[in-house]
């Protein structure tokens, strides 16, 4: 599943609902450029003063004959940059965790408007994100060179997550609940693949026996108590291709976000892309490919195109809680804004994290959220007030997805994973 933040999320068809997955290494600054001062008077006065034009203001220097001095600013250290993915992969996890139980709890009192709430995030998103790049172009932090970016790649972004959402949609409507977070695991490993073909990078074993760890614990985590041997019995195989597909294609989605964000530390010269670049127009691109895809996504919800105006009318009277007549949307709006605002901030969080490690990275530590998203609607919450018994293979399921992130992190890069960072 991809990080956009129209991506739709499926529940298990249980009391224990949850969310399918979703799913650059930050460019390095300049090395330091070492610059000894000529011993030649009439030369040292010619290369001072054409050092002073280029001085940017409200700056000051101290020059001596035979003085080496730094051209650029520091490079951060392995450390910090470590501390800095640490950091980042926490808040992520925590902003997930939320996105997945208050996607449920939005659902309490939008539950016959399930493809409302979808659709408003979706074109609601491109709203808000586009009035967030305009602000921040007009202060100066996105700058015209963002701006002018190749906008085929942000179109790519934009099809191949519509078509995710198209071809998830289709092959949910036929699969067994509990089928889907499991088929969705195959997500990290379109991201390995993808991952080397189009950006070259290499993994070690450990990285790669990691990745098959998490996958292996989050399918036992989410299986537990399911009667697994006969899930997909009477399925034709399609369904279940076509879900893999799906995750594919959001995988797709998420290399080429990583590598929006390694080109253009080339293309700016070092500059860090602003992040609300590549979610404004890769969320536009998205909204217009599921637009033109809406009679086929209306049909998949089992909604008539031509009943489709009255729909999100009853959708948005509920959402809004407009009209007395309207029964069964207690909590709205409070919930499904929650849930909206709370989703904005996990996209925008993992967006960052890609941009600052890498497309697996931030897909590993979205994983980390599904345990413990199940574990928290497990229990009694407002408006759910019935908990729920995990299985022992739940915990057995947590430790493995530990003991693969553990693995994955501890894999020291191979020297071609290096090369290509």
């Amino acid at each position: 599943m991809s990080f956009s933040s129209t991506s739709l999320f499926r529940s298990l068809p249980s009391h224990l609902a949850t969310s399918i997955l979703l799913n650059s290494n930050s460019p390095k600054l300049q090395s330091p450029i070492l610059m000894s001062l000529p011993q030649n008077r009439s030369s040292f006065h010619r290369q001072l003063n054409r050092s002073i034009t280029k001085a940017p203001p409200n700056s000051s220097a101290f020059i001596r004959p035979n003085l080496t001095v730094r051209a650029s600013s520091k490079t951060p250290s392995a450390t910090a940059d470590a501390k800095l993915i640490a950091i980042s992969s926490a808040v992520t996890i925590t902003f997930a965790v939320a996105n997945r139980v208050l996607y449920k709890l939005a659902l309490v009192p939008m539950k016959e408007y399930p493809f409302f709430l979808a659709q408003f995030t979706t074109f609601g998103y491109v709203v808000i994100y586009f009035s967030i790049l305009f602000i921040r172009y007009r202060a100066g932090i996105v700058t015209n060179e963002m701006l002018g970016l190749p906008k085929s790649r942000f179109a790519a972004i934009g099809m191949l997550e519509a078509l995710g959402v198209a071809s998830g949609m289709a092959s949910a409507a036929m699969l067994p609940g509990p089928a889907i977070p499991i088929l969705n695991q195959t997500f990290l490993v379109w991201q390995l693949v993808f991952s080397a073909v189009l950006l070259g990078r290499r993994y070690s074993f450990n990285q790669i026996g990691g990745c098959l760890l998490v996958a292996v614990g989050v399918i036992i985590a989410v299986t537990s108590g399911s009667d697994t041997g006969q899930m997909l019995s009477g399925i034709k195989f399609m369904w279940p291709g076509l879900m893999i597909i799906s995750a594919a294609f959001q995988a797709g989605a998420s290399i080429i976000k990583e590598f929006i964000f390694l080109d253009a530390a080339k293309r700016l010269n070092a500059k860090s892309l602003d992040i609300f670049v590549v979610n404004s127009f890769g969320s536009g691109f998205q909204a217009l490919f599921v637009l033109l895809l809406l009679p086929l996504l209306s049909n998949l919800k089992g909604i008539p195109f031509s009943e489709l105006p009255s729909y999100l009318k009853s959708g948005a009277a509920c959402f809004l809680k407009l009209g007395g007549e309207i029964s069964g949307c207690e909590g709205a709006p409070l919930l499904p804004l929650l849930y909206i605002v709370t989703n904005m901030a996990f996209n925008i969080s993992v967006l960052n994290l890609l941009k600052v490690s890498s497309a697996i990275v931030a897909s590993l530590t979205v994983t980390l959220s599904v345990p413990i998203s199940i574990y928290i609607l497990s229990l009694p919450l407002p408006y759910l007030p019935d908990g729920s018994s995990l299985s022992p293979f739940f915990l057995f399921g947590s430790l493995i997805l530990m003991t693969g992130l553990i693995l994955y992190n501890i894999a020291q890069p191979s020297k071609e994973d290096s090369k290509s960072d």
